[in-house]
């Protein structure tokens, strides 16, 4: 019986194929300008209102879009609707919770996932989302639900709009999969 288990982490398949050179440009590129885009308007629109736009759960969401173009995980309701949910989440933890930063975080990266499971909006970077509400810092705190908002919603919002010019324009790429 332990043998079986720990015969599954020996995995059952190879690696996957090398990705061709077009394709990483192209993912290059994507993640170049979705990135840039909500870092300007963090750095030189929004810095002196106390609003960010960018967080560090968007370098991930950057792999899945720009990188991951037909990944289930990576299709415009996951991206918005994994943002936007673990935001709501960590914050209500972080709110709840303050006193036990440990249970907080916990909480809220072990919730959003399952809720990200339910509404069919599972996105790896929206744990990180939610853990960010939490570990954030004064700055993240202070914005209190607005952060589900912005930075959280609208940055997705607007590496989406990257997306969809930019996975679009070489003839070997399609996004999205599905919107719904």
């Amino acid at each position: 019986m332990l043998k079986d288990y720990f015969e599954k982490m020996r995995g059952i398949t190879k690696s996957p194929p090398a990705v061709n050179l077009p394709e990483i440009i192209w993912s290059w590129v994507g993640a170049f300008l979705g990135i840039a885009a909500v870092a300007f308007i963090s750095y030189r629109i929004l810095d002196a209102t106390g609003l960010t736009m960018i967080i560090g759960s968007f370098g991930a969401s950057a792999v899945l879009i720009y990188g991951a173009v037909k990944s289930p995980l990576a299709q415009p309701r996951n991206l918005l609707g994994g943002h936007f949910f673990s935001a709501v989440i960590g914050v209500t933890s972080y709110q709840l919770l303050h006193s036990q930063l440990w249970v907080a975080s916990a909480i809220a990266v072990a919730t959003a996932i399952a809720f990200m499971h339910v509404t069919k909006t599972l996105h790896p970077p929206g744990g990180a989302t939610a853990l960010i509400a939490v570990i954030g810092g004064e700055s993240v705190h202070r914005l209190g639900f607005l952060y589900a908002v912005i930075p959280a919603a609208a940055g997705a919002s607007v590496m989406l709009a990257v997306a969809l010019l930019v996975n679009n324009i070489p003839k070997t790429r399609r996004y999205p999969e599905f919107w719904l």
